[in-house]
């Protein structure tokens, strides 16, 4: 019986893997993403996985979450990892097929290879999860918003009563959105807590607090700023070879969400934030390129976000000038 497991889960379909020790795969493809899969799930781990085997899989939007969920309620380790983990393992392990059990394997071959680094997952505070579905909607209906609004510019006379009351119908939904937004917060001593810190910061208001929040999780879960900025897709890539250095840009394999929130916040700090003004002046006499410099100022407001959390204190421009 195995101790790794990998699950490579799609919208409506999910694979799963275990290697063996001959060096190949038990492998069982296509169960359904709803709950007559979990139980197909659990009747093959129970033939093939110890009881306190790693089940390993990688987070793909809201697909994941049942089955997450119902391993984790019976009482399985979970751990649920950054698809950009994977695709970096994938290029070392060297692999060229690209399927769903492919995908299955690797996971599994990553789990067993990297347990030291494997993590417990644990269920997000249905709180949590309510703030980013409606966070998430609330970026759907701005979406749908500025597309109507553009269309409107351009339309007919014949379509321009019915494009109108499509905005109206949209605005009225994202003035619903945003106090149900902000009333989940205030209702949940965590969150509310959280974003009271949050907002102590120059250039971050509450929208930008509730898609940290949303986006982000905890940020306390997270190991330290750095893989708060790599979750963010901030990190820095260098791009060398022997004495040749290339031009450095972010890696951007991370939330996408998270880091477009950031951006107008960035440039108003650079402005109105002591700590990241005085970071993007030291980089621009060092000749460094505006995007780098409001990249730079973004990664330095995740990591004033994560030292005022730990902190349960209000931002300091003092202190964070000190570092």
């Amino acid at each position: 019986m195995s101790a790794f497991v990998g699950i490579d889960i799609a919208k409506n379909s999910f694979d799963i893997a275990t290697p063996l020790d001959n060096g190949k795969f038990r492998t069982k493809a296509k169960l359904p993403n709803k709950p007559s899969g979990f139980q197909e799930l659990e009747a093959w781990l129970e033939k093939h996985a110890k009881p306190d085997a790693w089940l390993v899989m990688e987070a793909t939007s809201v697909y994941h979450q049942g089955v997450a969920d119902f391993l984790y309620s019976k009482g399985y380790r979970v751990c649920v990892v950054n698809p950009a983990i994977i695709h970096s393992f994938s290029k070392q392990d060297l692999r060229r097929v690209k399927t769903d059990k492919a995908d299955a394997k690797l996971i599994a071959t990553y789990a067993r290879d990297k347990q030291m680094d494997l993590r417990a997952w644990v269920p997000e505070p249905l709180p949590r999860r309510r703030l980013r579905a409606l966070v998430r909607r609330l970026g759907d209906l701005q979406e749908i918003l500025q597309m109507e609004t553009n269309r409107l510019e351009v339309s007919e006379s014949s379509v321009q009563k019915s494009i109108q009351s499509v905005i109206d119908h949209v605005k009225n939904e994202i003035a619903e959105t945003k106090k149900a937004i902000k009333d989940g917060i205030d209702d949940d001593p965590d969150l509310r807590q959280k974003r009271d810190l949050i907002v102590t910061i120059d250039g971050l208001g509450e929208t930008t607090a509730a898609v940290i929040l949303a986006e982000l999780g905890d940020p306390l879960d997270y190991r330290g700023p750095r893989a708060i900025v790599a979750f963010a897709g901030l990190n820095p890539l260098v791009n060398t070879s022997g004495n040749w250095t290339g031009p450095t840009h972010i890696s951007k394999t991370g939330s996408t969400r998270l880091r477009t929130a950031f951006y107008m916040p960035g440039i108003v700090a650079m402005r109105y934030n002591p700590a990241v003004k005085a970071l993007a002046e030291r980089l621009k006499d060092r000749g460094k390129a505006p995007k780098q410099i409001v990249c730079a100022a973004m990664r330095k407001l995740l990591h004033i976000v994560y030292g005022v959390l730990k902190s349960g204190k209000p931002f300091d421009p003092k202190l964070a000038l000190a570092h």
